[in-house]
């Protein structure tokens, strides 16, 4: 910032356009911290929602699989079997539904985790306090008299009048 008495007598029009820009200055240095400070929590946020997308994606084509096992079961209840002797197709299939709803599970505890980590711009929030706090008690202050001493107006000078 200028020293606004250096001495030269500014005229209003220049007050005006230096308040103008510093205002401006001040505005772009706030959307400068506050991008800055948000950045990182929308990567961890993207993160968070990817993961948990991948999830539901994942528990979504597993719930065909439990329609498998259910079929199965209902097979192997009235009497079907694999033939060989191995496992029974219904234990596979529950297997593999099983390895689905642990994978989405971690998924969905990798994006909780994510999303926990999101945070609110502390920094900026208390920038732009601490910015109005200040321009609520700006007062103008008086130029400071250079030279001349300040004329009191309620004390007009008198001037003698001859009666003519």
């Amino acid at each position: 910032m200028s020293d606004p008495f250096d001495g030269a007598e500014r005229s209003l029009g220049q007050l005006v356009a230096s308040a103008t820009a510093e205002m401006s200055a001040l505005v772009h240095d706030e959307i400068a911290l506050a991008k800055a400070e948000i950045r990182q929590d929308v990567k961890r946020g993207a993160m968070g929602g990817a993961a948990g997308m991948a999830a539901g994606v994942v528990l979504l084509f597993s719930l065909p699989l439990l329609s498998f096992a259910l079929a199965y079961a209902i097979n192997a209840w009235t009497g079907g079997h694999n033939g060989n002797g191995g496992w029974n197709m219904v234990w596979c299939f529950l297997l593999s539904f099983a390895a689905n709803v642990l994978l989405a599970g971690l998924l969905a505890v990798f994006a909780v985790a994510k999303f926990k980590k999101v945070k609110k711009p502390e920094k900026t929030i208390s920038s732009a306090k601490q910015t109005a706090a200040i321009m609520q008690n700006v007062k103008p202050h008086p130029r400071p008299v250079t030279g001349a001493a300040p004329i009191a107006l309620d004390k007009a000078p008198s001037v003698a009048r001859s009666s003519a």
